[in-house]
């Protein structure tokens, strides 16, 4: 997910002894987000000794090769969003006579990145499958949020689309679990505003920034203090994530909600503008709480 630059030599323990590799079949390797101390001896060793290796941007992971001293000595194949289903058969031959090593630009292979179409055929036709543990942005987010993050979800990058992203959010709203997305910089503004109408201004939420780099950053706070905050332009590699609805938000029954919104509109307001107001208020889905309202009214 995130972009990187290996830039900087970062001292590797020389005398860390790397666990053998299987002989043949897809190894996963996680790569560093920015800091290439976080680039463990396991990925160093398959970098070195596998036959091939299957790299998002091959240009990115000869500079990182470069940058941890590594000579790359197997077969380098582009693998990315818009070829990788293409590569599969051709990797799958590679990988029942030696071994396919897959990296990303950064994190882990197959989390919003490429990587699952190989993995997928690989288990089917038996051919075995490791991953090297290592960075990933999603755990580091959820970490260093602060937030209640025991049970969570990962809904990759955000929809593009507003209805969509609508929808999305109707669901964030009464997820009882913490939701960590990822999103670009052009975008955040504008999903946190939609977040903070739909899901609820005063939802705890953090919006981690750049991280491991040397402009990390943590912002946190409720989601419209960060919408505010986000209106200024952010930039870098996005990772946010939104607390779980709380007991008292997931307590209180959408039929509850049903006579505010008809006792509002009674009052004037147009339906779908108090429906979304009060769904906002209660954690609740606006789409959901209209549907009961206009079934109650018959």
């Amino acid at each position: 997910m995130e972009n990187q630059e290996y830039g900087e030599h970062t001292e590797r323990n020389s005398h860390a002894t790397a666990v053998a590799l299987p002989r043949t079949g897809v190894i996963l390797a996680a790569t560093p987000l920015g800091n290439l101390g976080d680039a463990s001896p396991r990925l160093v060793y398959a970098l070195e000794t596998a036959d091939v290796v299957a790299a998002e941007d091959t240009r990115r992971t000869r500079q990182l090769a470069n940058a941890l001293g590594v000579t790359i000595h197997g077969r380098i194949i582009s693998n990315f969003d818009h070829n990788e289903e293409g590569r599969v058969n051709e990797l799958l031959e590679h990988a029942r006579t030696g071994t396919v090593l897959v990296v990303t630009d950064a994190g882990m292979p197959s989390v919003s990145d490429p990587g699952f179409p190989l993995v997928d055929r690989a288990h089917d036709e038996g051919i075995s499958v490791t991953c090297l543990p290592g960075p990933s942005a999603v755990p580091t987010a959820l970490a260093l949020s602060g937030l209640r993050v025991g049970t969570f979800c990962f809904d990759g990058f955000a929809p593009r689309k507003d209805g969509a992203r609508r929808e999305w959010l109707e669901d964030v709203a009464t997820q009882k679990r913490a939701t960590c997305f990822f999103e670009s910089p052009h975008r955040l503004a504008a999903t946190l505003a939609l977040a903070a109408e739909i899901v609820g201004p005063t939802r705890r939420a953090a919006v981690t920034r750049e991280l491991t780099k040397m402009h990390e950053e943590v912002r946190r706070g409720s989601l419209e203090e960060l919408a505010r905050w986000a209106k200024d332009g952010v930039r870098g590699e996005i990772t946010v994530v939104i607390e779980g609805a709380t007991a008292e938000e997931q307590a209180v029954a959408l039929e509850d909600l049903v006579p505010l919104v008809l006792a509002a509109v009674k009052n004037g307001e147009r339906m779908k503008t108090a429906a979304k107001r009060i769904a906002s208020e209660h954690g609740q889905s606006t789409k959901k709480l209209y549907d009961a309202c206009v079934a109650a009214r018959g």
